[in-house]
């Protein structure tokens, strides 16, 4: 029962995990694309950001609470896990504060952004895209440990089958064996009824030819008797 609830526990945890890094990846890919927009264009990429970051953050902490219910010995490299998807959406926060206007002459720092770091930009596109394949690594990495997992479970039930149809067998072969004995015992009780009734058989003609002795010894007796006295 122990077993079953740590491997429902990993799963729950998968699948946040899983939800997480999709939800990463995505973000990545709007922050990439918002650098170079302005205007309601990147007003609107930038309030996507903030409700996957809040999504993303809300995940975290139901990672957060799966990880601590687990036992000690796995609760570490989960806590780990989280830690480093604490810091890469920590990056995504301050990608989002970048890309936020945050005093009236931000449309003038952002116009000198764009005349004079447009390097600048493509670096942090490239950091982006660099986030973009760890979100996606750990996400195939999620993929695959869950494939691994369901192949495990289809394992196990493959056992678990052939031990049942193993028990069956067995029981067969008790039954049947459970069967064989109640015919010997019957075949014994018979052999020794047989075997009681012979006996009785043979001391009854022990005393008929103990009977039968005896009377021969006397009638000798008496015919030597007769003799002897004329």
């Amino acid at each position: 029962m122990a077993g079953s609830t740590t491997g429902t526990m990993s799963q729950v945890f998968e699948g946040y995990e899983r939800q997480y890094c999709e939800i990463s990846a995505n973000l990545s890919h709007i922050c990439a694309s918002a650098s170079v927009l302005d205007g309601e264009q990147k007003k609107q990429r930038v309030s996507e950001i903030a409700g996957g970051i809040d999504e993303a953050d809300t995940l975290l902490r139901k990672m957060d609470l799966e990880a601590r219910s687990t036992p000690a010995g796995t609760k570490a490299s989960l806590l780990a896990k989280i830690r480093e998807y604490e810091n890469d959406l920590n990056s995504l926060k301050t990608e989002l504060k970048r890309l936020q206007p945050s005093n009236p002459n931000a449309n003038a720092a952002r116009d000198e952004l764009l005349e004079s770091g447009r390097a600048d930009a493509m670096q942090v596109s490239a950091d982006q895209r660099g986030r973009l394949m760890m979100s996606t690594e750990r996400l195939n990495k999620s993929t695959d440990r869950v494939k691994e997992s369901r192949r495990t479970m289809m394992d196990t039930e493959e056992l678990g089958v052939s031990i049942l149809h193993d028990l069956h067998q067995q029981r067969q072969s008790l039954l049947h064996a459970n069967t064989t004995l109640h015919g010997v015992d019957d075949t014994i009780g018979r052999s020794k009824k047989l075997l009681t009734n012979m006996s009785r058989r043979m001391n009854r003609n022990k005393w008929i030819l103990a009977s039968i002795i005896t009377i021969l010894l006397l009638a000798v007796i008496c015919i030597l008797y007769f003799k002897l006295t004329r």
